[in-house]
């Protein structure tokens, strides 16, 4: 079978990808970013109604140009066996959809921060409970991405995508292993801009590769 497509639309659709990590980036620092306190949760509480609803509003846009992105990988992965590009396309679709329903859940921490703030209660008792839910939501992604990650590495590795192998350097595991080594040698603004958007900071860093690595992929990929 042959798959033709437009070089145009592959290549648009790694740069909503993009967008999608950057909108959502921006929706962390809404959250975060406060140049005097590096305090994430304080920065909440003192963060303005208006910043933590566009901040809720950011999850569901970059929700929805994420998926718009997956479409390159799933192009890329044309080449591979259905079953393996499917399990691909649905474990990082689930990935791509739980980030906006993270960020959004984000939502009751920052709320409750605020209130205990506004009525000077202890920020990290009042923040408890949103705070585990949000945790909880986590444990459902660890193994779909650990699942995501051993099936596109050794694809890639195996050379049976259309990317070249270097695109493991920027799939997301690979600097979500080194999160904790950078943070280390990180302070102050700088910390809160880095680590307070990492995680969407890694999926900038994947859709630009990926955009990269097919931006001249031929029009036609047998399969």
């Amino acid at each position: 079978m042959i798959m033709k497509i437009n070089k145009n639309w592959l290549r648009a659709m790694g740069l909503l990808g993009l967008l999608g990590g950057l909108i959502l980036f921006a929706g962390d620092m809404l959250f975060y970013y406060d140049p005097n306190n590096t305090d994430l949760k304080l920065n909440m509480g003192n963060a303005s109604d208006l910043r933590l609803m566009l901040s809720g509003i950011s999850a569901l846009l970059a929700s929805w140009f994420y998926l718009f992105g997956l479409g390159q990988v799933y192009y890329a992965f044309e080449p591979t066996k259905p079953v393996v590009r499917n399990t691909v396309l649905v474990s990082f679709a689930g990935i791509l959809i739980s980030y906006g329903i993270i960020h959004a859940a984000y939502i009751g921490i920052a709320v409750t921060a605020k209130l205990a703030v506004q009525n000077q209660l202890d920020i990290e008792i009042a923040t408890a409970l949103a705070t585990d839910i949000n945790q909880v939501l986590r444990l459902f992604i660890y193994p779909i991405f650990a699942l995501l990650s051993g099936l596109f590495i050794y694809q890639v590795w195996k050379k049976k995508t259309l990317y070249p192998r270097w695109i493991i350097l920027f799939f997301p595991l690979t600097p979500f292993l080194f999160q904790g080594i950078i943070g280390n040698y990180l302070s102050g603004s700088i910390r809160i801009v880095i680590m307070g958007g990492f995680l969407n900071l890694i999926l900038v860093l994947f859709f630009a590769a990926s955009t990269i690595a097919l931006w001249n992929v031929s029009d036609k990929s047998k399969v």
